[in-house]
Formats: C-alpha cells, structure tokens, sequence
C-alpha cells in the first residue's frame, strides 16, 4: 500500500476522512435544525400561548431553515468543485502541452520536501507512467479527480439532517399540551442536543464531557435568549 503523493495519508485515510467530514457535516446540520426551531418555537411561545401561532412559526422556522440550509450548502460545494474542475482541466492541459516538462516539475516539487534528485526524479517517472494527472492533482492542490463534491448530494444531505433536527423540538411543542410545551420541549431538545454532541465528539474523537456542555449550554442560552424576547415583545404588544 503507497502513500498518497505530497499527503503523507494513504488513500483509504483520505476516503475515510472525507466519510468523516460528511458525518461531521450531518451531525452540525441537525444540531443547527434541533437550536434553529427550538430557538423561534420558545421565542414565540414567550410572546404568545396561542397554538396556531407556535406551530406555523416554528413550521415556518423549519422549511426556511432546511431550505437555506440547502441553498447554501448547494451555492458552496458549486464552486468548490468548480475551481477543483477548473484546476483538473488546466493540469491536464499542461501535462499535454509538455509532458516532459511536468515530470521535471513533478521531481523538484519532491526534492522540496526532502527527496534526494535520483530519488526524486524516480518517484516521479513512476508516477507519470501510471497517473501523471493524479500525481501532479496531490502535489499541487490534492483534489480527487475521481471524487468531486456533488453539490445536489450535498444540498439534500444538508436539507434532510437539518429538517430531522427541527423535527425535534418542533414535534415536541405542537402536540404537547398547553402547560407541558416547555418542559416537553426542553426535555426534546436537551435529549437531542445531548446526542448530537456526543455524535459530534465520536467523529472528531475529542472530549465527550467538553463537547455535550458545549452544545448543550449553547442551545439552552439560545432559547434562553429568544424566550426572553419573545416575553418582552409580548408584553409590549400588550
């Protein structure tokens, strides 16, 4: 097994990587949905106790979210693998254009990193006989000519992990009964932001403790904050 050239990871780390990233992904875009909708359903609940209300915002709350989401996670990932494109196609012109020339470049860009010329230059031939287009990706900008982003991949991924999320608290507010809608709604929330930081501290395999406190404690102030406002503007109206 060879290590991916100019990376020092081997290619089933870099594809384990970007399952990694995916799931790291996933995992913010729920907690994003559960801290979104919680945030407007206890902001508007502080406002009002009308049902109708709470429920078409926090509905509201839900779609406009899942769709920006999706918006913006599509508007990101075009022009990710746009310029990725973009440099495939200008390396694949140069290694037509000058196929000797490259393979120089490709040796020096080793002996940059340490590699002594004969070894260099070896390494580089070998190289350019079986994928000089790979070779050159991985030294100069490390995309994957054969794994580029799909940005409708990516914009679905993004609208169905936050709607799950919103799902939650939004759920959890419409068919609770009047007097169990915030407790019934924290205990939700709580539930949930609980499981997403420790899903998110699983994949990034850093402090399990640090991360639940970190999205916990960032959620409650979240709805902390809206609910306080929504009874403030609320006894305004009044």
């Amino acid at each position: 097994m060879t290590t991916a050239p100019g990376t020092g990871e081997l290619p089933s780390d870099q594809s384990n990587n970007n399952k990694l990233n995916k799931l790291r992904a996933a995992v913010l875009g729920a907690n994003d949905g559960i801290v979104s909708v919680a945030s407007v359903v206890m902001g508007v609940l502080g406002a009002t106790s009308d049902h109708a209300a709470i429920a078409m915002a926090g509905l509201a709350a839900l779609a406009a979210g899942a769709l920006s989401m999706a918006v913006g996670e599509y508007v990101s990932v075009s022009s990710q693998s746009d310029a990725e494109k973009a440099d495939i196609n200008r390396q694949r012109h140069l290694l037509s254009a000058d196929p000797s020339g490259q393979r120089d470049e490709l040796a020096r860009e080793y002996m940059k990193q340490g590699v002594s010329e004969a070894t260099a230059r070896q390494v580089a031939t070998e190289l350019s006989r079986k994928d000089p287009l790979r070779a050159h990706l991985r030294v100069h900008f490390n995309p994957d000519p054969n794994d580029i982003n799909n940005a409708i991949h990516a914009a679905t991924a993004s609208f169905v992990a936050f709607t799950v999320g919103g799902l939650i608290p939004f759920l959890a507010m419409v068919l609770s009964p009047g007097s169990a809608r915030i407790p019934a709604t924290l205990i939700a929330v709580g539930i949930a932001l609980f499981t997403t930081g420790y899903l998110s501290s699983a994949v990034g395999k850093t402090s399990r403790p640090r991360a639940i406190l970190r999205v916990m404690m960032g959620g409650a102030g979240a709805m902390a904050i809206t609910y306080v406002i929504g009874l403030l503007f609320g006894t305004t109206l009044h």
